[in-house]
């Protein structure tokens, strides 16, 4: 069902383990061609273009792109109790967690009146994307939505796919999540061609272009935000799940498969892979999978993502290749199903979010960690992080000298602007210290 790959005995280098860890065929890049005219077409025919490609993509027509309020007041009325509290749990959560990631402003002074001040502002106005294919996400409106406005922005937009079961609008439970938060700016567009209208806006429904995009979605949607990056921000290419879960002999196989197939249920192209150096908790996962798999709802979804080129259990000689792996691997989401955690965590360097011990499954982090589920993947977690309030966040610096502090460093700048060969740069600072200057 899930490919063996055995690294044991052999070399570590990044350039070899790169050629060995499992991948998706289909990469983002093979996806960013279709994405690329999505988006242009979103760019030059607005409304009409996200209609079509409603119909195209998910089967569906909503009457207008745009959600009216009283779609999200009637949703939110009809949320279930339980789900209304479980959403208000994580909102809670994610806010405390975020935050803390909100940095503190600072003040150098280098003395004599001379201050460099570092803030911490909030952009404008932001695009979230909630995804909507094979499930309803409404945890996902939390995790866009809750740093954004811990981070102060003022304007928030989000979008998630029509619905084909809805009547062509947005899943009441997406509408309700949004209605709890205070959201009102709502759109039924989905996939490409919603990151396409937010980075190019679209006027005939009052949809302003917006500065950063945030969210995750299927590879279409990771490629069309890598394709409007430095048109807008974004926070990572949050494509199809994965998860890495490093277990040593110690570690219950059950619950390991249990995690490998709890993120198998997002898509056919879930990437599920187990490290360890044991090859008897590898067997033993492999029996316990072929049973939970048959149990589960979803059960041919799971099937083939387990059975894709992108899954595998991977045997390694110890726990420090384990993470030698792992770090050239930088998953989504990285369980440490370990006896020693405390040796094993300073070895690893490169992931989106690190769940340690028994009682921390990844699902906990999909849902009610505090912690936020949008998070890199393809890699990504390598050199980005996962979306938090400083996605929103641009630190600024703010300089004031006096006349004193600027003529301690003004023959320095002189010095340096003629060493550049650019004497205007030095020409605009003597000029405050000339004869006929008045302060």
């Amino acid at each position: 069902m899930i490919q063996p790959i055995d690294l044991r005995g052999r070399a570590r280098d990044r350039v070899t383990l790169g050629r060995l860890i499992p991948r998706p065929v289909v990469d983002i890049d093979v996806a960013s061609e279709s994405a690329r005219d999505l988006i242009a077409d979103v760019a030059a025919r607005g409304e009409t273009a996200l209609l079509e490609q409603s119909a195209r993509f998910d089967g569906a027509s909503p009457h207008a792109v745009r959600v009216s309020a009283e779609e999200v007041v009637s949703a939110l009325a009809a949320l279930s109790p339980a789900v209304r509290s479980a959403l208000e749990e994580a909102i809670r959560r994610v806010r405390a967690a975020s935050a803390a990631q909100v940095p503190v402003g600072t003040r150098t002074e280098f003395g004599g009146g001379a201050v460099v001040e570092q803030r911490w502002h909030p952009v404008e106005r932001v695009g979230l994307y909630v995804p909507g294919g094979k499930a309803v996400y409404p945890s996902s409106v939390v995790m866009n939505v809750v740093p954004a406005q811990v981070a102060g922005v003022r304007s928030i937009a989000l979008a998630s796919p029509a619905q084909r079961d809805h009547g062509g609008g947005v899943h009441p439970t997406i509408l309700a999540a949004a209605g709890l938060l205070g959201i009102t700016e709502i759109y039924a567009m989905g996939g490409a061609g919603a990151i396409g209208a937010f980075a190019h806006g679209v006027p005939s429904i009052g949809l302003e272009p917006v500065d950063v995009v945030t969210g995750p979605g299927n590879v279409f949607v990771a490629a069309a935000k890598r394709l409007v990056k430095g048109l807008v921000g974004i926070d990572s290419e949050a494509g199809t799940t994965e998860i890495l879960v490093i277990a040593d002999s110690l570690a219950d196989p059950r619950l390991v498969a249990a995690d490998l197939v709890s993120q198998a249920e997002h898509d056919e192209a879930a990437a599920a892979v187990l490290v360890t150096d044991s090859p008897e908790l590898a067997a033993a996962v492999e029996r316990e999978l072929s049973v939970i798999v048959q149990a589960t709802a979803h059960s041919e979804r799971v099937a083939t993502a387990l059975s894709g080129p992108q899954s595998a259990i991977v045997l390694v000689d110890d726990l420090a290749a384990a993470a030698d792996f792992s770090n050239v691997y930088g998953p989504e989401h990285l369980e440490l199903q370990v006896a020693d955690v405390a040796s094993l965590l300073p070895l690893i360097h490169s992931a989106g979010a690190i769940f340690v011990g028994p009682h921390a499954p990844v699902s906990l982090g999909d849902y009610l960690a505090g912690s936020n589920h949008v998070l890199p993947t393809g890699g990504g977690a390598r050199f980005s992080s996962g979306l938090g309030a400083f996605t929103f966040l641009r630190p600024q610096q703010i300089v004031t000298y006096s006349e004193s502090a600027l003529a301690e460093v003004a023959p320095h700048i002189v010095a340096l602007s003629s060493a550049e060969d650019l004497p205007a740069h030095g020409e605009a600072v003597s000029a405050r210290f000339a004869s006929g200057h008045h302060h």
